[in-house]
């Protein structure tokens, strides 16, 4: 990579086709050691609610469960959807986290609920109607409880206050990078799913960034997925299984992880709208032997002057998923 830039993980502890939750939750803190010993720098759980294939629903508790499974890297959020908590709530649940385990626990936030309508009544109780005006607001309290604090501070996160754990901002849009510019944030784009915007974001982020204490630079971290083995053919058959869930979601399908198949099936499975929809979803995406994703990756680093690149790679078995982040690792 152009020049060699930090790689952290982001798991949505996917539970596969034929397994349980269960499985999926030892599995992540077991991909985290392995990634912890292969130099990744951070850990990153996604909050997501009511889907039958995602087990990292209850992020904090997760990310304390990697954390105390671990001993140098550093875990965090990627994102907690702030609209479906109360700022203060997530302050404690994350000042009590980087109370137990300094300078590792990161706070990636984001705004969209993660969930679907019904789902969102269900966390929220109530659906506000001042998302626009009430994210930034959520964040500047957020920020005040895990602060310095003082004596005209009447609410207080404890454990929390002064703790100043290190906020993301994440999104798939101009908004929070907007944002994340303005409050001089590190700003992380969900472009794993989402890249249509991933160029014109970082554009407006650093060209519209005012320098913060913490932060004096801008610091964009670029999501992607990486599916490595040891050739491209298996890589290929192995990236069958993102392709599915990602047909499901265009079809407004849930379900686990599917099992790969034969990728020339896959013509069979997908219209060729869909299939150009996938492709849209994906085009973030580096899949192939190491030197194939080595030059995939090149490319979308010179593309975008990431300053990290954040990757998922949800792969049906836990045996390959581990051997292509071993094999991503190595090309640092």
């Amino acid at each position: 990579m152009r020049p060699v830039i930090p790689l952290s993980v982001l798991d949505l502890a996917p539970i596969v086709e034929g397994s349980d939750a269960a499985n999926a939750l030892h599995h992540s803190l077991d991909l985290a050691r392995h990634a912890e010993a292969w130099g990744y720098r951070r850990y990153w759980v996604a909050e997501h609610h009511n889907m039958d294939g995602v087990a990292s629903s209850a992020t904090a508790v997760l990310v304390g469960h990697i954390a105390g499974g671990t001993k140098t890297i550093r875990v965090g959020s990627g994102g907690v959807m702030l609209p479906n908590h109360a700022p203060l709530v997530v302050a404690e649940q994350f000042g009590t986290l980087a109370t137990l385990y300094p300078g590792r626990i990161d706070l990636g936030l984001g705004r969209a609920p993660g969930t679907d309508r019904l789902t969102m009544r269900a966390l929220r109780r109530h659906l506000a109607s001042d998302d626009e005006e009430g994210f930034p607001r959520d964040v500047l309290e957020l920020q005040a409880y895990l602060g310095d604090g003082g004596p005209d501070q009447p609410v207080r996160a404890i454990p929390g206050i002064g703790t100043h754990v290190p906020i993301w901002l994440l999104g798939s849009s101009l908004y929070s990078a907007q944002l994340a510019a303005y409050l001089g944030l590190p700003f992380a784009f969900a472009s794993h799913f989402a890249p249509d915007l991933l160029l014109q974001a970082l554009e407006v982020y650093r060209g519209s960034y005012r320098a913060s204490a913490d932060w004096p630079e801008p610091h964009a971290m670029v999501g992607v997925n990486v599916v490595a083995a040891d050739s491209d053919a298996e890589a290929a058959r192995l990236f069958t299984s993102i392709q599915q869930r990602f047909l499901g979601m265009q079809r407004g399908q849930r379900g686990p992880l599917p099992r790969p198949i034969d990728p020339a099936a896959m013509e069979s499975l997908w219209t060729p709208q869909e299939k150009a929809g996938v492709q849209r979803m994906l085009a973030a995406t580096a899949v192939g032997s190491p030197a194939s994703v080595k030059r995939q990756l090149d490319a979308i680093v010179e593309r975008t002057a990431a300053d990290e690149l954040i990757v998922a790679g949800a792969i049906h078995d836990h045996a390959a998923r581990l051997r292509s982040y071993e094999l991503l690792a190595a090309l640092q």
